[in-house]
């Protein structure tokens, strides 16, 4: 089985792969100061619950596909394939990895490695051209052409980090539950803040997507819009603009990607 692993800076998903299924998927805290040996010692507890695994570590995994946002985060993670799974093929995503999609950036380097792993799965999941919203610790938007390059996105604030900053800058405000009001109009402070931020960030995506749309296509009604990332729930609803809700976006990528560079290692 394939090991997929998307390291985000608030948290981080894992992905077990059985072929192209998805059979078992995880979520923990990113922290950048866990070890080597202490993120090994994670991930043996996680997939030791799976009856598809063995109890030792490794047992069962075939290949191993990371992405990280956190680069303190991928150094421990490149020693935990050294250390632990020295026998099993890992592709590790990062300058010179073959994604199969031309990044038309002024320094594609700069690109984080999840977006562009995100844009390998909607080309191949739903072609171009495509934009691919992705709400966590960030809320990005990513343009995909018709030819399958990637283009070009936007970056707003998250949601997690509007609810905090206004418990934190708001004199009378406190941090709220990530939860849909009973009306848009709020009856008391906590559903006011509440549909700030669920109405508001649909909004938000509805006006950018449209802008993307202008100059992604010819034809706006050609572009796919896929969301993923673990608070697209929260907005999924309320959206006019999005087409397809895929929460394992990133983790395909990954399995895609090791595909078209396993066989070159």
């Amino acid at each position: 089985m394939l090991l997929t692993i998307d390291v985000g800076n608030t948290h981080t998903v894992l992905g077990l792969f059985d072929g192209e299924e998805i059979v078992e998927h995880w979520r923990i805290s990113t922290d950048a100061r866990r070890t080597a040996d202490e993120l090994a010692v994670l991930l043996q507890g996680l997939m030791g619950m799976h009856p598809l695994l063995g109890e030792e570590l490794g047992d069962g995994i075939e290949g191993i596909a990371i992405c990280s946002t956190v680069p303190a985060v991928l150094h421990e993670l490149r020693e935990v394939t050294r250390r632990y799974y020295g026998d099993v093929p890992a592709v590790l995503v990062e300058p010179g990895i073959k994604t199969g999609v031309p990044i038309l950036m002024d320094n594609p380097k700069e690109v984080g490695a999840d977006r562009i792993i995100n844009a390998v799965a909607a080309v191949d999941l739903y072609g171009g051209p495509a934009i691919v919203v992705d709400f966590g610790t960030a809320t990005t938007f990513d343009a995909v052409s018709a030819r399958g390059e990637y283009t070009g996105g936007v970056i707003a604030p998250g949601i997690e980090i509007s609810v905090e900053a206004l418990g934190v800058k708001g004199a009378q405000l406190r941090k709220i539950e990530l939860a849909r009001p009973r009306s848009v109009i709020g009856k008391n402070t906590v559903e006011a803040m509440q549909s700030g931020i669920i109405y508001g960030f649909a909004g938000q995506v509805d006006g950018v997507v449209a802008r993307m749309k202008k100059e992604l296509a010819a034809d706006p009604d050609d572009v796919t819009v896929i969301a993923t990332g673990g608070l697209a729930p929260m907005v999924l609803g309320e959206s006019s603009v999005i087409d397809e809700h895929e929460p394992w976006l990133t983790l395909i990528g990954l399995r895609l990607v090791y595909e078209r560079n396993v066989s070159r290692m």
